[in-house]
């Protein structure tokens, strides 16, 4: 009779395909409700659709502690779950709505992150050039959100792309970049759920 092999876990114990799979969908599902639960930290603008959120923190946590892939289906569970109507963005709402390409960028940001803590974690330079590659891939990851955000932000409200801009990135800048060096403090936390 032959027997699939044990994953390894973090402290040396073996687990059988059943538990990996088990601890595997508790990441993406802790990972999803941090998506949640952050992401209700939002304040409305008077001028936009899109809140300044806490959303694209989450994202970058999310990445950064449990790695791309993880972080990645965490966040698309989030962005099905919007999908569906069920009330889990800002203020418990749900839907396609002006706002979603930002859910559909918590992706991208949850990747990218996840990458940053596999760069920090295999990088054998000295700890400011960590430290500066940890927060270059940071800053990318936090920009990333932009590109789906802003484009379904224009098609969504049929604004000229100079007024999504102007309500889609600009406002946000300074806080995402704030937002990016917090989160590089977690890319050490990050390799210990490899």
């Amino acid at each position: 009779m032959v027997t699939k092999p044990s994953t390894p876990a973090a402290d040396g114990v073996a687990l059988s395909p059943a538990l990996v799979l088990v601890r595997e969908a508790g990441l993406v599902l802790a990972g999803t409700a941090a998506l949640i639960l952050v992401g209700q930290i939002a304040i409305p603008l008077p001028f936009t659709p899109v809140p300044i959120s806490m959303g694209t923190f989450a994202a970058l946590g999310v990445g950064a502690v449990l790695g791309s892939r993880r972080g990645a289906l965490s966040a698309l569970l989030l962005g099905a779950l919007a999908a569906v109507g069920a009330p889990v963005l800002a203020g418990w709402s749900g839907g396609v709505v002006a706002t979603f390409g930002y859910v559909v960028g918590y992706i991208l940001i949850a990747a990218i992150a996840g990458r940053a803590t596999a760069v920090w974690s295999h990088h054998s330079g000295s700890t400011a050039s960590r430290v500066a590659i940890g927060v270059a891939l940071m800053l990318l990851a936090s920009a990333s959100v932009y590109v789906p955000g802003v484009i379904w932000l224009k098609i969504a409200t049929g604004a000229s792309w100079g007024a999504a801009l102007s309500m889609g990135l600009v406002p946000f800048i300074v806080g995402d970049i704030l937002k990016s060096l917090v989160a590089t403090g977690l890319l050490p936390v990050g390799g210990r759920l490899r």
